[in-house]
């Protein structure tokens, strides 16, 4: 577990942070990271097992695990709730969950649309939603909307994905006018080629082999060094603190210059 302790923000001890897909890869980054800042930490994540293994790592701390599929909106709603009701509020929403699957165009049904849009984007408005009139009665919050640098490099196999990326682009932006009366701060963050152990298991089955994959994002990367999860997990940080009080509605990239080519 990494400690996050290079930067310490005052302002997050005590706050209360909400993670949806917090249970594995940049999700559970999140959810060490925010917990190691003294913050009160929530996460829900459909898979049980993944989420169980990060709870029981040590130095975690009290964090609070419920089984959610995002997919089902009420099932978030109730979460969301039930965060609300144990800690009081929700302070900072980070719009976490999704799923890279990829897929050719040919393939591609209304069903599969729809539920790869409810997997990519619906959630994260609704759980803006929910948590929206909390924030907005306690003067201010912060909300964080995970989008992906896969949308501006227009990467094949990725349609519905990146479709979905680039409209939470939008919807930060229209969020983020809409509530900034209230004092609540509304970004995004765009992670590059960020190596998890889903993202590395799918590379190593990539017919040139996971380091001919490793080498071509390091060629095209300005940075010469791969990214993991705690690279987007120090921007929420900063995101999320008193520091970044003037950034809202703005777009966030993580990715060693991956997305300027």
């Amino acid at each position: 577990m990494k400690t996050y302790e290079s930067a310490i923000y005052r302002s997050l001890a005590g706050k209360v942070v909400f993670i949806t897909g917090g249970g594995s890869g940049i999700g559970a980054a999140y959810v060490e990271a925010f917990a190691t800042q003294g913050a009160r930490v929530a996460f829900a994540d459909f898979d049980e097992t993944a989420s169980r293994q990060l709870l029981a790592q040590d130095g975690l701390g009290e964090v609070d695990f419920q089984v959610c599929d995002v997919r089902d909106i009420t099932m978030l709603r109730k979460a969301i709730a039930s965060v609300e009701e144990r800690f009081g509020r929700i302070d900072v929403l980070i719009n976490n969950a999704a799923r890279d699957d990829r897929h050719a165009i040919a393939d591609v049904t209304p069903e599969y649309w729809d539920e790869r849009h409810a997997t990519n984007l619906r959630h994260q408005f609704f759980a803006t939603q929910a948590v929206a009139p909390g924030m907005a009665q306690r003067g201010g919050g912060c909300i964080i909307n995970m989008s992906s640098i896969g949308w501006l490099r227009g990467r094949p196999g990725l349609i519905c994905y990146s479709t979905a990326k680039a409209a939470i682009y939008g919807m930060t932006r229209s969020l983020a006018r809409e509530l900034g009366d209230k004092g609540i701060r509304v970004n995004s963050l765009m992670p590059g080629a960020i190596r998890t152990a889903r993202q590395d298991a799918m590379w190593a089955s990539n017919p040139q082999g996971f380091e001919a994959a490793n080498k071509e994002f390091l060629d095209l990367q300005m940075l010469k060094f791969r990214l993991d999860a705690s690279d987007c997990a120090r921007m929420a940080l900063f995101l999320a603190s008193d520091e970044a009080r003037g950034c809202t509605g703005q777009n966030f990239i993580v990715d060693a210059g991956l997305s300027i080519l």
